[in-house]
């Protein structure tokens, strides 16, 4: 019988999917979807308009699946500058990194933080730290996400 995999892999693999999704490939939604536990947490607490906490696998299917249908297709999409902390609790990580790439003529940057608790393989919890402005600039949603801010 193998070992789970590390926290480490797992933050490596979600990453790496998350890169392929935004490319285009939408067979990684499920694989996605599958480095969780089918119990989770995830929350996104930089989110300017207050975003749901994912709570179960379907959840993180489903928000997938919504990245994979924004149609935004950049030119370049990838991770750049990752370092993974290791911390005292040896079932967490604290990922740091960017989101860069080109879309439209333009270039991107952005910073991320992930606090990720892996248990039995599967991420548990995790608490994406996402500049959501630099994101929503990059995808062309910018203006809509100020309409909404300004509206709530």
């Amino acid at each position: 019988m193998s070992q789970p995999a590390t926290p480490r892999d797992v933050v490596h693999r979600l990453l790496d999917g998350v890169v392929r999704l935004v490319r285009g490939d939408t067979g990684q939604v499920d694989p996605l979807a599958d480095l969780y536990a089918a119990h989770t947490r995830v929350d996104h607490p930089m989110a300017p308009l207050a975003a749901a906490v994912l709570r179960t696998r379907g959840d993180l299917r489903r928000h997938f699946a919504a990245a994979a249908g924004t149609g935004f297709r950049p030119d370049d999409y990838r991770v750049e500058d990752l370092v993974v902390h290791d911390t005292a609790d040896p079932e967490v990580v604290v990922a740091e990194f960017a989101y860069a790439g080109s879309a439209d003529g333009r270039t991107f940057r952005v910073p991320c933080v992930f606090v990720v608790r892996v248990r039995d393989g599967r991420i548990v919890a995790s608490r994406d730290y996402v500049d959501h402005l630099a994101m929503a600039r990059a995808t062309g949603q910018l203006p809509d996400l100020l309409r909404r801010l300004a509206a709530a």
